[in-house]
């Protein structure tokens, strides 16, 4: 993973961001060996800490080859309800399957407590469209609906949002048509489709998946874009990998 020839960037470094502390395992490739640096995390400003952490391990992050990083940025977020304001925009008559989730677990493994959903019902919008369960097209989508609810999400304050219609695991045709509308005005990124987050029947954990996909997006996005310009900054050349909840990594 290293530059060959260059000792100058034989490190190798795994950084795990936690809500307390950032811990690093440094393995130096050429002279084989590794050690372990920890500093305290900064909450709300995890990027600050985790170059606290790389300031311990070399003079900059120019002589770091490969960055593998884990963290509960996202998670922390979600636990403590610090996600961004979203909005849904679903077919008619399903702008509850957040809320209702499965009807016939009201406690789901015997937890028990209360429920909040993480989109309030009136951020949760309705538009014209249905795609039957064997992917038959009932009702093609009204665009212009579409475009309206849009513009009320941001009037509301939405910073994401997320397109989630029924039965798109069979036919997401009207769900492709509508995201490319929001897409073409909404002012950021953060505009997630359900059926390319998580193409597969059920219709709560499509709509719950593609939700907290649409409210983790600026959160972490900040994040990752802050800490990516900051290893830049330092002359930082190698790859950024970070862990994905699957074990595996993404860069």
């Amino acid at each position: 993973m290293s530059s060959p020839g260059n000792p100058r960037n034989s490190l190798v470094v795994g950084v795990d961001v936690g809500g307390t502390f950032t811990d690093l395992f440094v393995l130096d490739e050429a002279n084989g060996t590794a050690r372990i640096v920890k500093v305290p995390s900064t909450r709300g400003e995890e990027a600050r800490g985790f170059m606290n952490g790389v300031a311990r391990v070399a003079d900059s992050a120019a002589a770091i080859a490969t960055i593998v990083h884990g963290t509960t940025v996202g998670t922390n977020a979600l636990l403590e309800r610090k996600v961004a304001r979203t909005g849904i925009i679903t077919t008619r008559g399903f702008r509850d399957v957040l809320e209702m989730r499965r009807r016939d677990r009201p406690q789901t493994w015997g937890l028990r407590g209360s429920f909040l959903p993480v989109v309030p019902r009136d951020l949760r919008r309705e538009v014209d469209e249905r795609v039957l369960a064997d992917g038959t097209l009932h009702t093609a989508v009204d665009l212009d609906q579409v475009r309206a609810e849009a513009r009320a999400l941001l009037e509301a304050g939405c910073e994401a949002v997320c397109v989630f219609f029924i039965n798109t695991y069979a036919n997401p045709a009207n769900e492709r048509l509508a995201v490319a509308a929001v897409r073409e005005l909404w002012p950021n990124p953060h505009v997630t489709s359900a059926s390319e987050v998580l193409p597969e029947i059920r219709e709560f954990e499509r709509c719950s998946t593609a939700t907290l996909n649409a409210a983790l997006q600026p959160v972490v996005g900040s994040y990752l874009g802050r800490l990516e310009s900051d290893l830049r900054a330092q002359g930082f050349a190698g790859e950024l990998l970070v862990v994905q909840s699957n074990g595996g990594v993404m860069s």
